[in-house]
């Protein structure tokens, strides 16, 4: 079972995937935004964050940038509809980040979180 920080502002999406990710064994943490994301970053240790990019206040990468300097060990993988425009932008992500582009299958979800984890 592996410690999984979610950070989505969508309400209905951050039910949907905490509940896959728990049915699947995870511990699941979820967060409606980078700030209070962040927050239990710095209380908790993690194994994976999963965030989306787009978000007001600290965004993903942001989030995932600081997240990587807090706990360079932790893995990151970004869920998002907008990946290629969010990327764009020239912000710096954490090496090794993966990405899963919405709209995806929670199947999907699953297994990435699975194999990039085992990684």
């Amino acid at each position: 079972m592996s410690k999984i920080l979610l950070a989505e502002d969508d309400e209905m999406m951050r039910t949907f995937l905490a509940a896959s990710l728990k049915r699947a064994g995870h511990d699941v943490q979820d967060f409606e935004d980078g700030e209070t994301a962040l927050a239990a970053l710095e209380r908790e240790v993690f194994d994976l964050l999963l965030t989306d990019i787009v978000m007001p206040g600290i965004d993903g990468i942001e989030l995932a940038r600081r997240g990587a300097e807090l706990d360079p060990a932790m893995k990151i993988v970004f869920i998002t509809g907008f990946a290629a425009v969010a990327l764009a932008s020239g912000t710096p992500t954490p090496a090794g980040a993966k990405i899963l582009s919405k709209p995806f299958h929670l199947r999907e979800l699953v297994e990435e979180v699975d194999r990039v984890i085992a990684a």
